[in-house]
């Protein structure tokens, strides 16, 4: 039995609200169970230097936690002076996750940077920020559109989302929570497109090595994950 009482294959309960904020291009506030993030995409009018005169442009991300997104309050990273590895390492992965699903020369010079703040933290952040983070783009670029910047349908190839997996009490398990995750015996990220493309799999073996038939489990569990968060994504921005 799970903490939750879900089953193996049962994901926490998914939802996105996109236009959370003002200002920005798109955003959206992405839940996944009680892990909450929320997700930005601001514009620019410019590309990174190495990418200046080439004709094609950027997506890249950010991600941070708030001080009181998990059980204790964390010192800012910015209070430390630099971010710390697991947040690089998390970000990187968001920017290579959406830019799998974006022609950046039909982007033009112009980079789009996500934002992804983690308001609560009940596990599973990196792959929220992903799976709401193309929310956030989808809605960027149709901002973009409706000022005659590009054709949406060009720049955007598919859907991207994302899903954990894992090992939890000698069971194959999908999305897990805090209490699942801080003890699973193997903790895997699965990144996917909508046509079932793989973009990333991160896996490790947190105590005993697992084996390939279990790992064959996990992928199975993910593609019906992530088939279920891209329809998701087709019911909000329908």
């Amino acid at each position: 039995m799970r903490p939750s009482g879900r089953k193996t294959d049962q994901m926490r309960k998914v939802s996105f609200e996109r236009n959370f904020s003002k200002h920005a291009e798109g955003s959206c506030l992405v839940k996944f169970g009680d892990t909450h993030v929320l997700c930005t995409a601001s514009l620019e009018d410019k590309t990174p230097p190495w990418l200046r005169n080439t004709g094609k442009g950027w997506v890249t991300a950010e991600y941070g936690m708030l001080p009181r997104a998990t059980g204790e309050r964390m010192k800012r990273e910015a209070a430390a002076g630099k971010q710390g590895g697991r947040t690089q390492e998390i970000q990187r992965l968001i920017g290579r996750s959406l830019r799998a699903v974006v022609d950046l020369a039909a982007l033009g010079e112009r980079q789009i940077t996500l934002d992804c703040d983690v308001i609560q933290a009940d596990g599973g952040t990196r792959t929220a920020s992903i799976t709401g983070g193309w929310i956030a783009l989808y809605d960027c670029l149709r901002w973009m559109e409706t000022r005659n910047m590009i054709k949406a349908d060009r720049v955007l190839k598919d859907h991207v989302a994302a899903i954990s997996c894992g090992i939890f009490a000698n069971q194959p398990v999908i999305d897990l929570d805090y209490l699942e995750d801080s003890s699973a015996e193997t903790d895997a990220n699965f990144v996917m497109t909508g046509a079932g493309g793989i973009v990333e799999i991160q896996g490790t073996a947190e105590g005993t090595p697992f084996t390939e038939e279990e790992f064959s489990s996990l992928m199975g569990l993910a593609k019906a994950g992530i088939g279920e968060l891209v329809d998701l994504q087709k019911q909000a921005i329908a």
